[in-house]
């Protein structure tokens, strides 16, 4: 068994650096013009939708709501494991943009396209919080949408459990009074747990779209309650959707 779960891992990441590779000149040319930036969004769809192919992983998103095509959203999901960025690539239509760690910034190639695709976010930096919340204004003020793990980390808790959400994803919806929708992210941290053994394993790949949270005439004084919302929606589905999984062994 451990044999196969070595030849799997070597052929998920080879094919997960191969088609990066192979698509990174696509990336450098794409960034350069803020026009163009909507084409880098689309070769991660590619990425994405290239490499779970080839590494026969089964993939599901259910869509509860289906967001309109040039409408501006705030996406919410659960963070569980390195799995999420691509998850979120290959289920949510359209061109939007993620809020990420900064240390991501810093890996080799990826660390150069995702800090010009999307915004980085040093969360011990009360500056670069409040430059990631500004672009995120920018970013919907353009129409687009802005994807949150408002978690901030992975949790160093047994699944399916979630820490507080941040605030910062809330406020961007109030303040552009644009709809949240929850995402639900139930099994990525069986495919690729955050354990730093980098060891995947097959395992459906599901995202759930819930539906939208309208913030139409919200300030923030509701800003607690559209946070506990949103939490409700996913960790509820996550504890469905884990049971289920208990009762399908």
């Amino acid at each position: 068994m451990k044999i196969f779960r070595k030849l799997y891992q070597i052929w998920v990441f080879t094919w997960f650096l191969t088609v990066f590779l192979l698509l990174f000149p696509f990336f450098v040319l794409f960034v350069q013009r803020e026009s163009w930036k909507p084409a880098g969004q689309f070769l991660n769809k590619l990425w994405a939708y290239t490499v779970f192919g080839f590494c026969l992983l089964p993939t599901k998103v259910v869509f509860r709501f289906r967001p309109v095509t040039g409408k501006s959203y705030v996406y919410c999901a659960n963070h569980s494991s390195y799995m999420d960025i691509p998850s979120l690539c290959y289920a949510l239509p359209g061109y939007f943009m993620f809020i990420g760690k900064a240390s991501l910034a810093k890996v080799p190639l990826f660390g150069y396209t995702f800090k010009n695709l999307h915004i980085v976010l040093n969360r011990s930096s009360h500056k670069s919080k409040y430059e990631a919340i500004q672009k995120s204004l920018e970013a919907i003020d353009k129409g687009r949408s802005v994807a949150y793990f408002p978690e901030g980390t992975i949790p160093k808790l047994a699944q399916p459990a979630m820490i507080d959400f941040k605030d910062g994803a809330f406020r961007v919806a109030i303040e552009k009074q644009v709809p949240i929708i929850p995402v639900t992210i139930p099994y990525n941290w069986l495919i690729l747990p955050d354990d730093g053994s980098f060891v995947p394993h097959r395992h459906l790949m599901k995202v759930i779209i819930h539906e939208s949270i309208e913030t139409k005439g919200m300030t923030l004084k509701d800003l607690e309650e559209l946070k506990s919302k949103t939490y409700t929606i996913i960790h509820e589905e996550l504890l469905i959707q884990h049971k289920l999984l208990k009762e399908a062994k």
